[in-house]
């Protein structure tokens, strides 16, 4: 029970008096919820009545479809608040969360297998959102760079995350997407083929997708971008939405070729809030050469006391989850992240295989993320949504979908 020492009420006397949150006016009379109050009050009050508010949310940890972190080590949170304060933008005021920034993208680099150290670059962003946003900014304007004339597309498939379809939008780029088939649940290079022509600014491929987090072939797909540019003289690059899969598969299965080591790849993006184990929201986003990220869409702003470059969408944040970052990065180090990841597919392989010997479910899943992706069989007798809402009453939360048109069975 939280106490705060309030004046007594009128005609008690001088003097202050002990009294329980729970028995403060602020408890037997509204409080506006469209209005600033005109009075404040103590901060236990304010505090227990947000806290309560908040219990009509979910348990996080109960989220069963949450790809977020929803835990963090004691000695990450005292870093996380100890940084909040700190604008992460302001550079010449705070150098050593700068530096510690640039410690976090030079560790980054070469786990995605970048070729130079001191030639690739790359920035934290707000989360995946805003750093797909960005690397695909940067494609389309190094075709811009090149051709003065005509209009741009991009092509990605139906399964990629809907900040894929607000850039087509916010950027006025054609979305070129590749719809789900009965018998294909991402894109393809045969698919991809069927939509590039000179104006694509990059193809799309997601490792670890919205819909069944498969990982999609980027290694075809940078095969057949090498013999079209070869034989038709175009540039078309890969940006590689790897949101989920980036903290992943480097740890779990090395030699998977998906990252920087094909020659197509020029930028890859990656959660720290997602297996990255940092809490929302915290994105990151690598060039493989500097030259990537085309000059022009660097601003450099001197108004902080000194001029410094920077490539975002927003600008002022705290530098808590850079720090989070930093902190699992040095606290589990390569062989830490290695075993978390491989205890997650194993819990996650562990569920598949219940859920196949019930009868009652196909796994969609391939598994090479610890996602688990699930259908209902023909004899089940109750619907995804009906399963959904009977887990809520035990407090979990399950998310029910549907596949777009073209692959719902």
């Amino acid at each position: 029970m939280i106490s705060n020492k309030v004046e007594p009420p009128a005609g008690n006397g001088p003097g202050t008096g002990l009294s329980a949150t729970y028995a403060l006016r602020y408890f037997t009379e509204s409080v506006p919820r469209y209005e600033i109050p005109a009075d404040g009050m103590p901060a236990g009050a304010a505090c227990q009545l947000v806290h309560d508010e908040l219990n009509l949310d979910g348990n996080a940890a109960f989220d069963l479809g949450t790809f977020t972190t929803t835990w963090m080590e004691p000695e990450a949170e005292r870093l996380i608040v100890q940084n909040l304060g700190k604008n992460f933008v302001d550079r010449f005021e705070y150098p050593q969360t700068t530096e510690i920034h640039q410690r976090i993208v030079n560790m980054l680099g070469p786990l995605f297998n970048a070729p130079d150290q001191a030639n690739f670059c790359g920035t934290a962003t707000v989360g995946s959102s805003e750093a797909i946003l960005l690397g695909l900014l940067a494609h389309k304007r190094a075709w811009r760079n090149k051709h003065r004339t005509g209009h741009p597309n991009i092509v990605f498939g139906a399964d990629a995350h809907i900040c894929w379809d607000k850039f087509a939008r916010y950027f006025e780029v054609e979305p070129r997407v590749v719809p789900m088939a009965k018998d294909r649940f991402c894109s393809d290079a045969a698919a991809v083929r069927e939509r590039i022509d000179e104006n694509t600014i990059c193809v799309g491929a997601i490792m670890g997708t919205t819909f069944t987090g498969a990982c999609e072939p980027v290694r075809e797909i940078d095969a057949l971008l090498a013999g079209i540019n070869q034989d038709r003289g175009w540039d078309i690059s890969i940006h590689v939405d790897a949101a989920s899969a980036g903290f992943v598969l480097p740890f779990t299965n090395p030699e998977l070729v998906w990252d920087f080591r094909l020659s197509h790849v020029r930028s890859i993006n990656v959660s720290g809030h997602k297996f990255g184990l940092v809490y929302p929201g915290l994105g990151w986003l690598l060039f493989k050469h500097a030259g990537d990220l085309p000059e022009d869409l660097v601003f450099y702003v001197n108004y902080l006391g000194d001029t410094m470059p920077t490539y975002t969408l927003n600008f002022s944040r705290g530098s808590g989850m850079v720090m989070a970052q930093y902190y699992n990065l040095l606290r589990l180090g390569y062989a830490g992240y290695k075993s978390i990841m491989e205890n997650c597919l194993a819990n996650a392989r562990y569920f598949a295989g219940r859920l196949v010997a019930s009868g009652l479910f196909d796994v969609l899943s391939t598994m090479e993320l610890p996602i688990v992706t699930f259908r209902f069989r023909q004899k089940a007798g109750f619907t995804p949504f009906q399963l959904s809402r009977k887990l809520r009453e035990r407090g979990w939360m399950l998310p029910a979908y549907n596949l777009p048109p073209t692959r719902r069975t």
